[in-house]
């Protein structure tokens, strides 16, 4: 459910679970032992499934409900973006004058896209993370509308083919295969252009700015602020210094 994982079990009684940021879940079989720095274990006659979390900001979440009715509360209402049309997907969008990555990443407009996922779907797209939905032209919503599809799907066949039958464990959201995300000064595989970022909170937006915003480079809120008149508008300030 979006980025919920709903475990079901015997009587009607569900798990539902937000990994958030830093949870993970382990598989462990019968005979490994069960380590003292977890946070919830579910055995099962097979194995144990153990739900960790790293870090010190501990957002993850566990909720115990019975029948499938009380999973209502947690849904949020998005869109599923492999299942509406262009038209769902455009007015969706534009039902709130956002950012075109905060709508993307926003549960109540579209059900289970994050942040490293975003910037894949906009690099694909060509569009700029910080673009207003209200600003998009048709033409760029279909592309979008495309990239969205053609991203998750290629994302799910991919995870899905390297955990093969087994439980998969290399659970990260930054990935070599990956165009921009998690790519800083690292070479769009596009145009050869470093990627930059937008850095806000614990989260970064990652973009090609010769891909996504016709060179002009984004203003990252922390560095942006300290260099003021000296903070490059354009990747060729950048190249040339």
């Amino acid at each position: 459910m979006a980025k919920r994982i709903i475990i079901a079990f015997d009587g009607d009684l569900r798990a539902v679970i937000h990994l958030m940021i830093a949870g993970r879940l382990h598989w462990l079989s019968p005979k490994k032992r069960v380590p003292k720095t977890i946070i919830a274990a579910f055995l099962f006659p097979n194995g144990t499934l153990t739900w960790t979390e790293a870090g010190t900001q501990k957002r993850a979440s566990l909720h115990l409900v019975r029948g499938d009715a009380a999973l209502t509360a947690f849904e949020r209402g998005g869109f599923d973006p492999l299942a509406c049309s262009l038209k769902e997907f455009a007015e969706r969008s534009r039902s709130e004058n956002h950012t075109i990555k905060r709508t993307l990443t926003d549960q109540r407009m579209f059900s289970g896209i994050g942040n490293a996922y975003s910037d894949e779907i906009l690099h694909r797209a060509r569009v700029s993370p910080v673009k207003l939905t209200s600003r998009l032209t048709d033409e760029e919503y279909e592309r979008l509308h495309a990239a969205t599809r053609l991203v998750l799907r290629e994302w799910v066949t991919r995870l899905r083919d390297e955990a093969g039958d087994d439980f998969p464990e290399k659970v990260t959201a930054f990935r070599p295969e990956m165009a921009v995300h998690g790519k800083y000064n690292q070479p769009c595989p596009v145009c050869a252009t470093k990627v930059q970022r937008i850095r806000y909170a614990s989260n970064e937006t990652n973009y090609c700015p010769r891909c996504q915003t016709e060179g002009r480079l984004l203003a990252d809120r922390g560095l942006s602020r300290l260099l003021k008149q000296d903070w490059p508008k354009r990747i060729e300030e950048l190249e040339g210094s």
